[in-house]
């Protein structure tokens, strides 16, 4: 497993839109159609990673105490699914299931999402204030496989808490660290 860090997308970059399927509900979405009343979580992750799986529980736990609060959250995969077969969106659908996603689980299948996002591995988070502004990127908390450090989402949690409690967010940012994206071939 490559230890990659998040690229740390400029603070205020306004939200790239889409219209990616949903593997949970078959169904098309937008930004415009999953963001929340007063802040949106974009993130990029994948069913087979260490990193993802580490932390999948503690995110879950994270969209379910904010998304009553007006937080939208949506995940994304963008991994090359031929070459990862596990990342195929019948596998995600399968994963969101295990894992009681409520929120949708999108798959960006030619890359393109991911790239305007400037995403960099998985998993990878972005934080939107109401005006789709780029609050917070980067790690949920300081835990990874094999640390010892236990999930808490506490890094992602402040910068939500930020938003609902008229908080200025912190300007000091860590790089969420995970696998790769899996690019596709395009030679």
């Amino acid at each position: 497993m490559a230890r990659t860090p998040s690229k740390m997308l400029a603070l205020g970059t306004t939200a790239a839109d889409f219209f990616l399927p949903d593997t949970n509900s078959n169904e098309w979405k937008s930004f415009n159609d999953i963001k929340g009343n007063h802040g949106t979580v974009v993130m990029f992750i994948c069913n087979h990673c260490p990193f993802v799986l580490h932390v999948i529980e503690e995110i879950v736990r994270v969209a379910n105490d904010y998304r009553v609060q007006g937080i939208g959250f949506v995940a994304i995969s963008s991994n090359d699914a031929i070459a990862y077969p596990d990342d195929a969106p019948e596998k995600m659908s399968e994963f969101a299931f295990h894992h009681k996603f409520g929120f949708p689980y999108l798959y960006d299948e030619t890359q393109e999402v991911a790239k305007k996002y400037d995403a960099a591995c998985t998993p990878d988070l972005y934080l939107f204030d109401a005006q789709n502004k780029l609050i917070y990127r980067g790690q949920l908390d300081d835990s990874r496989p094999k640390n010892g450090i236990p999930t808490n989402g506490n890094d992602l949690r402040n910068a939500i808490d930020s938003i609902l409690y008229n908080r200025s967010v912190n300007p000091l940012q860590k790089p969420s660290v995970g696998c790769n994206i899996k690019w596709k071939n395009t030679l």
